[in-house]
């Protein structure tokens, strides 16, 4: 299972991440189920082996607490939640974009600022077990790369959120990253663990 949900410019050319990538193209096509093939692949084996290795790290915490079923649940939940939120911010800047130029079909505007850009992988999904760990153990400290001392799970997790979200509003040239979508998988994450621990807390801890 993997990666971040990104762009595949300059991937184009592989056939076989084309039948799995989704975009708002490939949706309104009627292949919805490209929401949730698009998260078991990879086009870069750095960010595989960067997402693998945070699933590992946090993942494998909330296994031990929920048990493998109710992770898996949790997790393909996320990626749903990465992607709706992600095809929703390609819908309204299509659809902003289909004013502007006045045009009636999407393939018109599909090298206009990247907006049915194909995304595949699942950071999305990665980004919401981060938020449930976050969520269960807010002051667990962790070294993050490159910061010389320890931050806690909960700070981390609003900075990685931040960040995303000044990504997803900003206009960076050569990023690839959809930040929207790990907005969304945090989100759907976070939500998902509000409710289980409202709900049932014993069935956490």
């Amino acid at each position: 299972v993997a990666n971040v949900l990104f762009s595949l410019k300059g991937f184009n050319d592989l056939s076989f991440f084309r039948k799995f990538e989704f975009h708002i193209g490939s949706i309104r096509a009627g292949e919805q189920i490209r929401m949730l093939t698009s998260g078991f692949l990879h086009a870069d084996m750095g960010h595989l082996f960067f997402n693998m290795f945070t699933l590992w790290m946090f993942g494998r915490v909330l296994e031990n607490v929920w048990g493998g079923e109710r992770f898996l649940f949790f997790y393909l939940a996320c990626g749903l939640g990465a992607a709706a939120l992600h095809l929703g911010m390609q819908y309204f800047r299509c659809e902003e974009l289909l004013s502007f130029f006045q045009v009636n079909n999407y393939k018109a505007i599909q090298d206009n600022i990247g907006a049915i850009s194909p995304a595949l992988g699942a950071s999305g999904a990665v980004m919401g077990v981060m938020a449930a760990f976050a969520f269960l153990f807010p002051n667990t400290e962790l070294y993050i790369m490159f910061i010389p001392v320890p931050v806690k799970a909960k700070w981390a997790m609003l900075g990685l959120a931040a960040i995303d979200l000044f990504g997803g509003v900003t206009s960076i040239t050569g990023d690839n990253i959809a930040h929207f979508a790990h907005l969304g998988g945090a989100i759907t994450g976070f939500l998902i663990v509000y409710f289980w621990n409202k709900t049932n807390r014993r069935s956490l801890y």
